[in-house]
């Protein structure tokens, strides 16, 4: 049975969520007051609707209680969003997912209850950050408590090593989830598979690493 999903408010967010969603497979259910947003989007989800997404009986008309989850996404005005985020609590919907436009809003989503928060520009922020400090990282996943998620062309002083040689969890704290690998059929790079402590590291590989960040940023530093 495909998972449903509603999405509120169709920006530029809001639609990638949306498309990247029913590509996935999922039932989608596309909302937004601009009847131009939701016509654009109509022939690509299972549903969409034009609604004030602050009126409860609109929202209550939708039946968005037996959806997985309803993604929030109205940039345009925050009151806006907090109201129509109050009125599906009040429905009892059962998982929503809002996005935050800096520390304030979060905070203020936070004090109502809200667990999962979306803050797409500071996440570009701190990929941006991360890439200019160091410039072999293509990625960055900022997590809770100093962890994070990187993806990284392999330094140069782990080319023709082992993973056991290398000593990512031993020297640095540091797990290594996957290696991609230039492909000679298409010269792009795809996953490479759960790596074993016999895995050499090739020139051109892309590492994907998790741990904190003083010690990915420590790996990097001795090993560029």
């Amino acid at each position: 049975m495909n998972k449903k999903f509603a999405v509120i408010g169709l920006g530029v967010f809001g639609s990638a969520i949306a498309r990247k969603l029913a590509e996935r497979g999922a039932d989608v259910m596309a909302i937004d007051e601009n009847e131009e947003r939701v016509q654009h989007i109509a022939q690509e989800v299972a549903f969409a609707v034009t609604l004030d997404a602050t009126n409860l009986q609109a929202l209550e008309a939708q039946n968005l209680r037996d959806v997985d989850a309803v993604v929030v996404s109205i940039g345009s005005s925050f009151q806006e969003m907090l109201l129509c985020v109050f009125q599906l609590q009040e429905m009892g919907v059962p998982r929503i997912i809002a996005r935050a436009q800096g520390p304030v809003q979060r905070k203020i989503l936070e004090k109502m209850g809200v667990q999962n928060i979306l803050s797409p520009e500071m996440e570009v922020a701190n990929n941006v950050a991360e890439q200019l400090i160091n410039p072999g990282v293509l990625m960055c996943v900022q997590l809770p408590d100093d962890y994070e998620i990187i993806e990284v062309e392999a330094p140069s002083k782990i080319i023709g090593r082992s993973l056991e040689d290398i000593g990512l969890r031993k020297k640095y704290n540091i797990n290594l989830v996957t290696v991609l690998r230039k492909s000679k059929d298409d010269n792009a790079h795809h996953i490479n598979g759960v790596p074993s402590p016999e895995s050499f590291i090739n020139p051109g590989d892309i590492i994907l690493v998790f741990g904190q960040v003083k010690d990915i940023n420590r790996f990097i530093e001795i090993n560029a």
